[in-house]
């Protein structure tokens, strides 16, 4: 008999598209959730989200709070401009005597006959409300109460088999009081959702997000960078591009000028990337601009996030060469975005460089530089894995990426890049300083191509007020990388030395 595939199973929206994203749709419907992590993590404000996504839906929805007041939620939610009408609060809040009373460190359990006026209330307020959506605030309160870990358990798996008949999903909110993660939760609950922070030695703080369980569905693991701004918790999902991305019918992009698309051997693929190497000054992010500049001539978007330059150098360098552009994100036009790599995360900087593909249709995008790039990173091992996975994004839909990398060093064999990603590159460009007849001059030349042949030659490059100009391949010249070339002697009978 053919097999009948199952149902899938019913979601519930967290108010978060990033951790919907995550969770596939999101949380499972009717079951309990852990959502642990350090005071100021921001579990309120996802729970808070999560609720009035639920009123969105005309659900009805109850906060239970053990550490703050509803006048204390009530500001937090105004500070993101939400209104909590429509959300049933419940204020269980305990005073010293009764965390010293013995006669309060009950449980709740169909067989038995006590309970403690804390459980009590909760049930109550949960038979009264019958709500769809229950966020529990906090269970580091429970904790206290119960005193030691077998009654703690005991009690949480009593809410558990109590909330598991009501239809009824569920949030609870841990602060890891218990000096860290609590495996206890973690083994009890449906599903996990742990939040992280932390403040770097310079900038803004930041913050991380992992769903560790989710039972009976897959989700994205590893851990992925989210902001809390007014309005709620943005979480930025880690790109994980896939085979089924590569949709896309094949184009070159060509940069207008003749002399330097016969060096790239007719022009770059779309979805392949272009690293552009060279040390400051010699022209490497105007280069790859006159391709951003051909692709919206032919009605195209383009967008460079640019971490070294702000937007009015930018404009005033180009139209220093001629070369004018119309801003916007919109077909034909630049988008310049400024990244300030002390303020944004790179998960951010993902999200930012997939909105202008995948919402502007950016056709260009040009990484200006990856110098910055690196100093967005927490840690700097991971840039090749991000970089990695952000190449094979825009590669996937056809994207022509330029990434510009300034080596250290002006003349010589001595130039070094901060990292090595030329192998990730399909393309790389090297544009160097050399000395001849008395003057600094730029050599530019192509080091490989991976989709197809390209020009083995060096050619000089210099900008004026008229453009980009390419000479002919410097065939008369040798050792032009090295900085100081010489002149090829040239033999009796009119040839050249070899």
């Amino acid at each position: 008999m053919p097999s009948i595939p199952p149902t899938p199973p019913a979601r519930c929206g967290t108010g978060v598209s990033g951790l919907d994203d995550l969770l596939h749709g999101g949380l499972i419907r009717d079951r309990l959730y852990l959502v642990d992590g350090n005071p100021g993590a921001g579990k309120t404000t996802l729970a808070l989200q999560f609720l009035l996504e639920g009123v969105q839906r005309d659900e009805r929805c109850l906060y239970v709070t053990l550490s703050e007041t509803r006048d204390e939620l009530a500001a937090g939610a105004a500070s993101h401009g939400w209104s909590l009408d429509g959300v049933e609060m419940v204020e269980l809040l305990h005073d010293e005597a009764e965390l010293d009373s013995d006669n309060h460190l009950t449980m709740y359990h169909p067989s038995e006959v006590e309970m403690t006026d804390t459980t009590a209330k909760v049930l109550d307020a949960v038979r009264r409300v019958s709500p769809d959506r229950v966020v529990f605030d906090s269970l580091s309160e429970m904790r206290l109460l119960a005193q030691n870990s077998l009654r703690y358990r005991r009690q949480i798996l009593a809410l558990k088999q109590f909330f598991s008949g009501r239809h009824c999903t569920v949030l609870m909110l841990d602060d890891r009081t218990a000096e860290g993660p609590d495996m206890q939760l973690h083994s009890i609950a449906h599903g996990v959702i742990s939040l992280d922070h932390h403040a770097p030695a310079y900038g803004r703080m930041q913050r991380q997000m992992q769903v560790i369980k989710l039972r009976g569905s897959d989700f994205r693991s590893g851990l992925h960078d989210f902001t809390i701004i007014q309005g709620g918790l943005v979480v930025y999902p880690r790109l994980a591009p896939t085979v089924d991305d590569i949709r896309f019918t094949p184009q070159a992009f060509v940069s207008g000028l003749a002399p330097l698309d016969e060096l790239m051997g007719g022009g770059i693929d779309g979805g392949t990337s272009t690293l552009v190497l060279g040390p400051p000054g010699t022209g490497k992010s105007t280069v790859a601009l006159q391709y951003a500049a051909a692709a919206m001539r032919r009605g195209d978007h383009a967008a460079i996030f640019t971490f070294d330059e702000s937007r009015e150098t930018l404009l005033a360098r180009l139209s220093g060469i001629g070369m004018r552009v119309e801003e916007g994100s919109g077909p034909g036009q630049l988008q310049i975005r400024r990244i300030n790599p002390a303020e944004v995360s790179p998960g951010e900087f993902a999200h930012l460089v997939r909105q202008s593909v995948d919402r502007d249709g950016a056709r260009v995008v040009i990484i200006d530089s990856l110098n910055g790039y690196l100093n967005a990173m927490p840690e700097g091992k991971f840039l090749i894995t991000q970089m990695h996975e952000l190449l094979a994004y825009l590669g996937g839909r056809g994207v022509v990426t330029f990434i510009v990398v300034a080596q250290s060093g002006m003349l010589g064999q001595n130039m070094v890049a901060p990292v090595d990603t030329t192998y990730l590159a399909d393309t790389v460009v090297l544009i160097r300083y050399f000395e001849h007849a008395g003057l600094v001059k730029k050599a530019i030349s192509v080091l490989k191509r991976r989709t197809g042949a390209h020009e083995s030659s060096i050619r000089q490059i210099w900008f004026a007020r008229d453009g980009i100009h390419l000479s002919e391949p410097l065939g008369q010249l040798r050792g032009v990388l090295t900085g100081v070339p010489l002149e090829r002697e040239v033999e009796p009978d009119g040839g050249v030395e070899q």
